[in-house]
């Protein structure tokens, strides 16, 4: 578990304690037993961007409140560089860079991520995993293949994807290379402001 993970960790235990919200509220509100919370919550386990969103969710805060420490300020336009971004980690080898980590309010998550191949990946069941919402995925570079529930797909450079992400889905890398992908997690129900 590295650094990064701790820092985490010790963040979301001690917003939660100091917003007087009992571990198995959270443990209810990420979908997790409480010993399962506790855990996570005490960097014992590998703690995930979708276990990070619903926490944040529970809090009232954004993402990024639990991944750095400091509210997205940014209002008018955010621009990031083409090799920046907010690095994270959520499952082993895939490179997640958060493309807005300072802009307030989003209504997306923007990432570029790269799946690294790995040939162990090749013959085992796609871990999947599902976040309320919906995501858009771009292939940039590489081959994916990708599972929605129980229909697996192929896909390479140019190819998008389109889903309800509230159901189980999952990718590797194919093709003996990374697969580099732009990934938009839209949040559900969100309001938008008439500008008249």
């Amino acid at each position: 578990m590295d650094a990064n993970t701790q820092e985490v960790a010790h963040r979301i235990k001690a917003l939660r304690e100091d917003m007087g919200i009992s571990a198995q509220e959270m443990a209810d509100a990420t979908g997790r037993d409480l010993a399962e919370y506790e855990a996570q919550e005490n960097g014992l386990a590998d703690i995930s961007y979708t276990f990070m969103s619903k926490c944040a969710a529970r809090m009232g805060l954004d993402v990024i409140d639990l991944l750095t420490g400091e509210s997205p300020h940014l209002t008018g336009y955010s621009l990031v560089r083409s090799a920046d971004g907010l690095s994270i980690k959520r499952r082993a080898g895939f490179e997640y860079l958060h493309k807005a980590p300072h802009f307030k309010n989003r209504m997306c998550e923007p990432f570029l991520v790269t799946a690294p191949y790995l040939e162990e990946e090749q013959s085992a069941p796609i871990h999947c995993s599902r976040h309320k919402g919906q995501e858009i995925d771009y292939i940039l570079s590489g081959r994916m293949r990708f599972q929605y529930k129980s229909h697996v797909e192929e896909l390479e450079a140019g190819d998008t994807l389109f889903y309800d992400s509230g159901n189980d889905h999952g990718m590797i890398a194919i093709g003996g290379e990374p697969c580099t992908f732009l990934a938009f997690v839209m949040k559900p129900q969100v309001q938008v402001e008439d500008v008249r």
